[in-house]
């Protein structure tokens, strides 16, 4: 066999069992994705947030989860959280706003992304964070659980970290429109064709027990929805009559069938387009 064929050999190999991570370089950004095939941190320069002052209408969750955050960077007692409810509330919104709150506050924390699809990597992402030197903030978004699914054993690692322990450094929160992971009605078609229904579902709705913070994004209100866009139009600039103000944004959460936060910011996104103010 020639040294050629041998180099092709290698370079194969090296392609399907690729060289591990090498240690991340955490200095390089306060925020980062976690990818997978190959295994890599990638950073993310500028992170897509809004300020927590312009987050409205969840007052008392916000103070919550940056009481906990800012005890974890300084080194405090902490509570991994999940923030469940109501689709467009600010769930995930308010996880990357009081990590910014936290960085001016002058404490040192990273921000990592975990995507649910990952979550399988969840061990070997865990081994590099527990050798960084700094504390870590491990965020999974729009986390939910079908009924043959098995991440849900992978988050266990994160959760209660298994003999190692979870990271001294490191607090998981997730978000979640179901406050169990997974929806009622398969939780009920499970306990009702069990064998024992009472240890049915008891595995995956127990997941939920093991984040000590529960914050609850609910519905909000019309007056709570006008707030919404009034502070984002005094926090840009934008000036617009109050009577057209109501009559538009009700209008247009008419025609979304819904009020939220998410609505709020696309409706002054097209009221501020249309005024030429750029956000």
């Amino acid at each position: 066999m020639t040294d050629e064929t041998l180099d092709r050999i290698a370079e194969a190999l090296e392609r399907l069992a690729p060289a591990p991570l090498a240690a991340p370089d955490f200095g390089a950004a306060d925020a980062f994705v976690w990818h997978t095939a190959p295994d890599r941190l990638e950073p993310v320069p500028q992170v897509n947030r809004v300020p927590l002052d312009l987050l409205l209408g969840i007052e008392r969750t916000k103070a919550t989860l940056l009481d906990n955050t800012l005890r974890f960077a300084r080194g405090l007692p902490a509570n991994n959280a999940l923030l469940w409810g109501s689709r467009g509330m600010g769930k995930s919104s308010v996880v990357k706003a009081v990590h910014a709150e936290v960085l001016a506050a002058g404490e040192e924390l990273k921000l990592v992304e975990l995507l649910r699809e990952d979550l399988p990597s969840v061990g070997r992402l865990l081994h590099h964070l527990r050798a960084a030197p700094q504390r870590i903030l491990l965020f999974c978004d729009d986390l939910s659980f079908g009924h043959d699914d098995q991440h849900y054993k992978s988050l266990k690692a994160v959760l209660d970290g298994g003999v190692e322990g979870r990271p001294e450094n490191v607090l998981f929160y997730a978000t979640s429109n179901r406050r169990h992971l997974m929806p009622r009605d398969m939780i009920e078609n499970e306990r009702s064709s069990a064998i024992n229904p009472s240890e049915a579902v008891e595995e995956k709705v127990s997941l939920s027990d093991r984040f000590g913070l529960w914050l609850g994004f609910h519905p909000c209100s019309q007056d709570e929805y006008l707030d919404m866009i009034r502070g984002y139009c005094a926090a840009y600039g934008v000036t617009v009559d109050e009577a057209q103000l109501h009559a538009e944004a009700i209008e247009w959460s008419a025609t979304r069938g819904a009020r939220s936060g998410r609505v709020a910011w696309q409706f002054f996104t097209d009221l501020a387009g249309r005024q030429g103010v750029r956000i």
